[in-house]
């Protein structure tokens, strides 16, 4: 029984930590909230019904032990009778020391098995406690997403904004045409209306980090304006910083935020054609645990 526990217990942590969330699946991560308080509720059970085994082989080391202490009284009385029964008195002695022998190994294994009983009903305790915690985390990053995806509508059906989330990570793609005109690093008004967007749901979310990443094509930067920005480093390092900076004017938590610079080194599309480096040239917000 404890062999088949653990194999769908594992089955359903490897469910419950993969999986991507797109605007078109948001469904799907209700449902994956509902099949994990079906799962939270059957380990309810198998706890229970542990528990009333325990019981049950408690109460039987009492009897047991109750015997024993009869059996043994037995044998001391009999121990006390007449010397002419003593030959009666060793063979029935003797009967009753196996027999005590037999009840004292057996409350042993009884014992042995209740420990285990209630090491095995630890276990799913914190079992219990951990995929109670993990659907309160599904359902909180599925009501962030919904959100997202409400609020940012119209830059998503433009193109100019993707919301996906795979393994907890909830990720905000802008491409850098929204935020920022070319070449430059400080955000636009445009892309402040945008950003304040997301700023709303941010504030909501307390539980979460938020890590802002500059991504770049793989065109280097030639003319005056590689004095200032000298690769593509330097451009995404810059960009990040200031949308960085303005979450934090908005109220976000700066101990919660985190800038970071990839260049070029991470695209999402290939850089042979006009429109894969667009895609390359973004701003990602990305939620993550905290550390």
């Amino acid at each position: 029984m404890k062999r088949n526990l653990l194999f769908c217990l594992s089955v359903l942590v490897c469910f419950a930590l993969t999986g991507c969330v797109t605007s078109g699946t948001y469904q799907k991560k209700e449902l994956e909230a509902q099949n994990l308080e079906k799962s939270l509720q059957e380990q309810r059970g198998q706890y229970n019904i542990l528990m009333g085994e325990n019981d049950q082989l408690k109460n039987d080391i009492k009897k047991l032990t109750a015997d024993l202490a009869a059996m043994t009284g037995e044998r001391n009385a009999l121990t006390a009778d007449k010397k002419g029964l003593e030959d009666t008195l060793r063979s029935t002695a003797d009967a009753k020391n196996q027999k005590i022998g037999e009840l004292s190994q057996k409350v042993g294994e009884l014992s042995s098995n209740v420990a285990g009983l209630e090491a095995e009903n630890k276990r799913l305790k914190e079992e219990v406690a951990r995929l109670q915690k993990q659907k309160e985390e599904v359902q909180k990053t599925s009501k962030t997403y919904g959100d997202l995806l409400e609020q940012m509508k119209g830059e998503i059906a433009k193109g100019q904004v993707t919301i996906s989330e795979l393994k907890g990570k909830l990720t905000v793609n802008m491409v850098d045409s929204v935020l920022f005109d070319s070449g430059k690093a400080e955000v636009k008004p445009e892309g402040l209306v945008v950003l304040q967007k997301v700023v709303d749901i941010l504030k909501t979310v307390k539980d979460k980090a938020v890590r802002i990443e500059g991504h770049t094509d793989n065109v280097q930067i030639v003319g005056q304006l590689a004095k200032r920005y000298p690769t593509n480093w330097e451009l995404s390092a810059a960009r990040a910083i200031n949308v960085t900076r303005y979450l934090q004017q908005q109220g976000l938590d700066p101990a919660l935020l985190g800038a970071i610079a990839y260049g070029e080194f991470k695209p999402v599309a290939s850089n042979d054609t006009e429109e894969g480096r667009a895609k390359n040239r973004r701003i990602e917000i990305v939620l993550v645990a905290k550390e």
